[in-house]
């Protein structure tokens, strides 16, 4: 009979007393695995390419603040940029594609205070991360985002709210915890499939649509300026600006323009009114975003972000050590389950002077007892650690769908991170350092002692 065959009737002997140690163990590692799945899917949605864009173009400010603005839409954007740069970047020779968005509005707060994005239909016409495109819910009705009050929204936000195809709702202005609501209605003309991005709790409304609504106007001096600041450098494209105005004041003055003065915008507003609040931008190749973004750097009002480098410098400084911190609280639960585990050991040692002292009598070598002991902790550990390990990915499992829906999150319960292959070979070392002191109470038993006694 081997060790860990002696060891594992111990173990059985005293069922109650090794099955709680086993599970306190199994907890801590349970917890540790889960530790674990959240944070690959946290790296999941932060380190991966989010976007399939090179540079995100937006005011000149914070580069973290435009992408968690642009990007993961967790932000207040820092502020707006012409409608007319939009063309400029479109007609650059070294951009492939410029994506225009706009932000500042939410759904109700009963509707979950999802970010609203005011764009185009070209935004679904690309890759929303390297390789993979949008999808839309197989919907009666579905179409593009064409009509001036369409909506398309993501996967969380029809799941929190039970929308689908056709279903209208209306949106607060400036906050989500605004009680300023706008009067118009929009309708879902499409669902988009989960992505596991922050597409998936978003609300896109057709850009135009943005320029009407309440609230995002601005006067027509206040925008002089804004544009005179912006093209101070560039007189040709500031004169263009300045002649759209012109013409807007004439028609104003005339009572020409279509829809209502008071509001800023009406439905034939120039493009020098309209503004934006950044830019998707694909360049042809990685030396030309290298080239625009310095040029950007060095003589404009606007800036051009890679949006790996600042996502890479909060997940170092910020994320990573949260996670790290989870990791070391979990760890400290299992050093104290290990902990447990020799308390456990040790107060049986009095109880068992007698079978280690049989043992001895009929042959056992010190060493034999001392093995045994330390296979009896290692039995505990190890399979209590492998006992948490299955409740860790079963959870895992179970609880994935939810939180993927409530929260964006794709969690793969399916994937071992290569942390875990670490676990084991830990709990053994654990389980020789926590049975270290019982066997060597056992390896000097007393052989006469114990059978007088």
């Amino acid at each position: 009979m081997n060790l860990f065959s002696i060891a594992w009737k111990s173990v059985k002997q005293r069922r109650l007393a090794s099955a709680l140690t086993a599970l306190s163990v199994a907890l801590g590692v349970m917890l540790m695995v889960v530790v674990i799945v959240i944070s690959g899917a946290v790296d999941g949605v932060f380190n991966q390419r989010t976007i399939a864009y090179d540079l995100i173009v937006g005011a000149k400010g914070s580069d973290l603040q435009l992408v968690l603005s642009s990007v993961f839409r967790i932000q207040p954007p820092i502020a707006n940029l012409p409608l007319m740069y939009l063309d400029q970047l479109k007609n650059d020779p070294r951009i492939e594609t410029a994506i225009p968005l706009a932000f500042g509005d939410f759904t109700k707060p009963e509707h979950g205070a999802f970010p609203i994005v005011g764009t185009t239909t070209e935004y679904f016409l690309n890759e929303y991360t390297p390789g993979k495109m949008y999808e839309v819910e197989n919907q009666p009705g579905t179409r593009q985002l064409n009509g001036h009050y369409d909506a398309v929204i993501g996967s969380q936000v029809a799941y929190q709210n039970d929308w689908k195809v056709g279903d209208k709702f209306s949106i607060v202005h400036g906050s989500a915890d605004s009680e300023t609501m706008h009067d118009e209605l929009f309708e879902v003309v499409a669902v988009l499939r989960q992505t596991g991005t922050p597409n998936d709790r978003s609300v896109f409304l057709n850009l135009e649509a943005v320029y009407t609504l309440e609230g995002h106007q601005k006067s027509v001096e206040e925008v002089e300026t804004r544009l005179q600041d912006f093209y101070g450098n560039d007189a040709e494209r500031l004169a263009l600006a300045m002649g759209q105005l012109k013409q807007l004041r004439e028609k104003r003055a005339k009572g020409q323009e279509l829809g209502d003065a008071e509001m800023g915008y009406g439905m034939d507003t120039p493009d020098a009114m309209k503004e934006i609040t950044a830019v998707y931008v694909k360049t042809r190749s990685a030396f030309d975003a290298v080239r625009f973004q310095s040029e950007l750097k060095n003589t404009s009002k606007a800036v051009a972000v890679n949006p790996i480098r600042p996502i890479q410098r909060l997940m170092t400084n910020i994320v990573g050590n949260i996670q790290k911190a989870l990791i070391a609280l979990t760890a400290m639960i299992i050093v104290v389950s290990g902990i447990s585990i020799f308390v456990s050991i040790y107060n049986s040692m009095s109880d068992r002077k007698r079978e280690i002292g049989i043992m001895r009598a009929l042959g056992a070598r010190r060493g034999s007892v001392f093995a045994i002991v330390l296979a009896e902790s290692a039995v505990l550990c190890i399979g209590g650690g492998l006992m948490g390990w299955l409740l860790g990915h079963t959870l895992a499992i179970v609880a994935a769908p939810q939180v993927s829906a409530m929260t964006g999150l794709l969690l793969n319960p399916w994937v071992i991170d290569k942390s875990e292959f670490v676990l084991f070979p830990v709990l053994l070392v654990l389980g020789a350092l926590v049975g270290f002191l019982p066997a060597l109470t056992a390896y000097r038993t007393n052989v006469a002692d114990a059978l007088n006694g």
